[in-house]
């Protein structure tokens, strides 16, 4: 790794790396209590939240999120990240700036009372601009973010989703170079739904990646297929590997989209039942990234276990 491109600290404490496992909850369910039976049915001990009862983590009320940080704790479980609306596919770069200000300073809150480090970022759509007004306000509004972030003791991590930097490595580079309070949250899966190949991309910025999203997909961005980890196209054992080769130490956070897909207005309540319902599909995906790392990444990296809830290294290559 470059000593110019200096990996975000490690989640793991002393020289040893490990990888945990977890998932965004409202993919499992709507409410909490199906959240965390899901987690734990994997016999996992991490969870990254993003809507509760179909409300963003943001907009939850005080009281509301004070019982669900307790039942979290006294359930034993971790959170790893809360996902924001901050940049995303809702919210142009010619919008309001405020929302996403005040959005930032509830979650690095809330944060702090999970024991959570990350808030995951997007980087804006256009809203009509040129390209060039279109960066130029991306990256201001993402610096003025991740100067906040950084005061407040918490971390941007920005989605390669939808935004001016989504899909282009050079552009994301830029971004956690420049703000120590912003790195990268790579979803393996989303190459397919953008159309480009997730593997080139994450080999370019793989050292400023501190959280993973796991998904696969099919098919082209026109209408990307969802499927378990393995069953796609998204060479989800091949990006898993490579993170490995390059020390990661960190999340590997399941986002499978096979039942819920909020971009599309698919949520967990809304969702199709039967073979599709969002806790079973969940779980299912979960062990199918347990299979796959398994039999397809380790052994190609000695010095690597899987233990429960995630994987056991040595070191880095």
């Amino acid at each position: 790794m470059s000593d110019s491109a200096p990996r975000p600290a490690a989640e793991s404490s002393g020289t040893e790396l490990r990888v945990r496992y977890a998932g965004i909850g409202d993919e499992a369910g709507a409410s909490l209590a199906t959240q965390l039976a899901a987690i734990e049915q994997l016999n996992w001990t991490s969870i990254e939240l993003r809507t509760l009862d179909g409300v963003p983590v943001a907009a939850v009320s005080d009281d509301e999120f004070e019982r669900v940080a307790a039942t979290i704790a006294a359930r034993g479980l971790a959170v790893t990240c809360l996902a924001s609306g901050i940049g995303n596919w809702s919210r142009p770069v010619t919008a309001d700036f405020a929302p996403d200000v005040a959005e930032l300073d509830v979650l690095a809150r809330r944060c702090h009372r999970l024991g959570a480090r990350y808030i995951r970022v997007m980087s804006y759509t256009a809203g009509g601009l040129d390209e060039r007004e279109w960066g130029r306000r991306a990256r201001w509004r993402l610096g003025e973010l991740a100067e906040r972030a950084e005061q407040a003791g918490v971390t941007l991590v920005h989605e390669n989703c939808s935004g001016w930097a989504a899909c282009h490595a050079e552009r994301m580079l830029e971004l956690a170079a420049q703000h120590p309070g912003l790195a990268l949250l790579f979803d393996i899966g989303n190459g397919v739904a953008y159309g480009y190949r997730a593997l080139t991309v994450l080999a370019e910025i793989v050292d400023h990646v501190a959280h993973v999203h796991v998904k696969d997909a099919r098919g082209d961005k026109a209408e990307p297929v969802y499927t378990p980890a393995g069953a796609g196209e998204a060479e989800v054992a091949q990006c898993l590997r490579l993170l490995l080769d390059h020390g990661f130490s960190g999340t590997w956070s399941i986002e499978p989209h096979i039942a819920v897909r909020p971009h599309e207005g698919l949520a967990a309540d809304t969702a199709h039942r039967g073979a599709h319902a969002p806790h079973e599909g969940f779980v299912a995906c979960g062990r199918a990234l347990e299979r796959l790392v398994v039999e397809d990444v380790l052994p190609t990296l000695p010095g690597w276990s899987a233990v429960p809830g995630g994987l056991r290294g040595a070191g880095a290559r």
